[in-house]
């Protein structure tokens, strides 16, 4: 069985705008090197979406990037991508996999198929899946920046405290903090 990782990108007040953090060649490499560690992506539809939007442009070469931000749209064209929807039912976008039904059990059983382990990218979808035990590890990229907005992240609560286990802490150049915890037994 493959372990659940979530990793998101938050400013040090929790906020989980994806256009508030730094984007820049270390931290494509941070997001790409734990894409490449793990053997399939997991996200709710709206960050599905979003990325849908871009990437894949991006790998075609329809949009011009930086050369780690095309290296990492290539290895995410090829990555199996799950999704959980309720709302929407078609994922046409490459290797892309809808999990419907019962939530806990399409989860468990995609960490039971998936050796290598799941990268899960969404917050609202790691704040159910926290509720229902699911994750397993969490790799956050801390940037120095307080938004003073939201979305932020568990905004809707857990039932309980959870306690983690310091992995590892990284500093970037550009001031961001790699941090590696896991669920502590």
């Amino acid at each position: 069985m493959g372990l659940l990782t979530f990793s998101i990108n938050l400013t040090l007040d929790g906020c989980i705008d994806h256009q508030e953090g730094i984007a820049d060649d270390e931290t494509h490499a941070f997001f790409t090197r734990l894409m490449d560690e793990h053997g399939a992506m997991l996200w709710g539809r709206v960050t599905y979406e979003m990325m849908e939007s871009y990437w894949p442009a991006v790998a075609r070469g329809d949009v011009e990037a930086a050369p780690a931000m095309h290296d990492w749209a290539i290895k995410l064209e090829a990555k199996p991508k799950y999704v959980v929807s309720l709302t929407r039912k078609d994922f046409p976008w490459t290797n892309s996999h809808h999990i419907a039904g019962d939530l806990r059990s399409g989860v468990q059983k995609l960490k039971d198929e998936t050796p290598a382990g799941v990268l899960l990218g969404s917050g609202k979808l790691a704040a159910e899946l926290d509720r229902l035990d699911l994750i397993d590890e969490y790799q956050l990229l801390v940037h120095p920046r307080i938004a003073g907005h939201g979305p932020t992240l568990y905004a809707i609560g857990l039932p309980g405290t959870r306690r983690l286990e310091l992995l590892s802490a990284k500093p970037l150049r550009c001031g961001a903090v790699a941090m590696h915890y896991r669920r502590a037994v």
